[in-house]
């Protein structure tokens, strides 16, 4: 068993006993909007300029910990959390999280190719930031909208994935094959406001400290030589 799957088996058992699913410990304005203001919610937490930047978009469970992991990354500009491989437009947290809309828990990475490698950040995915052999969930979180998945542009990127899939496979980092979903990019969905930077503005959160704090100090352990120099504290 490796490191990342260990937190991911401790971190699953305390949560069916003590934690809600990733999202779920929303504040109250959260809960009280009406279906227009979640709509209006979900708009403008891409970087203002994206000139020189690339995407990549990514799902591997709770996106809190997805995002704060790749936002420390060097190259990375920023991070969006939201919802991707659905069908339903502008899709609220309570849509996704009730499996009425196709989508899983994404993160859309804005990155600058000069310094980050759209190859590095597919590293980091399969390797550290989740557990890709997961089907349908990932420690706590069960269901599809927790399922692993790549999103990928060019037939570049989906190249750069399967040779990476294949490579972690032959590895035998896991005791088990790598079950992520590989397929186009369509849309991508912004998750609500109260989402985004979850992980750094609710540090005492339960979720927070005894799962997704887990991974993304895997991340950390796995890839110092690609992490910004100032972090906050776990």
């Amino acid at each position: 068993m490796t490191p990342m799957t260990k937190l991911l088996s401790a971190a699953s058992g305390l949560g069916l006993l003590t934690l809600a699913a990733c999202g779920a410990q929303q504040p109250a304005q959260a809960q009280a909007q009406t279906p227009a203001a979640q709509v209006a919610s979900t708009a403008g937490f891409a970087p203002k300029n994206l000139a020189g930047l690339a995407q990549a978009t990514f799902a591997g469970g709770c996106f809190w910990a997805q995002e704060e992991a790749f936002e420390e990354i060097k190259g990375v500009k920023q991070v969006v959390s939201g919802y991707a491989g659905g069908t339903v437009p502008h899709p609220s947290y309570e849509q996704v999280a009730g499996q009425q809309t196709g989508h899983t828990e994404t993160v859309n990475i804005y990155y600058d190719p000069k310094v980050i490698s759209y190859q590095e950040l597919a590293n980091i995915f399969f390797t550290a930031s989740h557990d890709p052999t997961q089907l349908n969930r990932q420690g706590p979180d069960t269901g599809p909208e927790y399922r692993s998945a790549v999103f990928y542009r060019t037939p570049e990127e989906k190249k750069i994935i399967e040779e990476t899939i294949a490579r972690v496979n032959a590895s035998k980092q896991y005791g088990s094959k790598i079950v992520t979903q590989v397929v186009p990019f369509t849309q991508f969905w912004d998750a609500e406001g109260y989402h985004q930077g979850y992980f750094r503005l609710n540090p005492d959160n339960p979720y927070i400290t005894n799962v997704s704090a887990h991974k993304v100090e895997h991340v950390r352990q796995r890839f110092p030589q690609d992490l910004k120099a100032a972090l906050p504290v776990l």
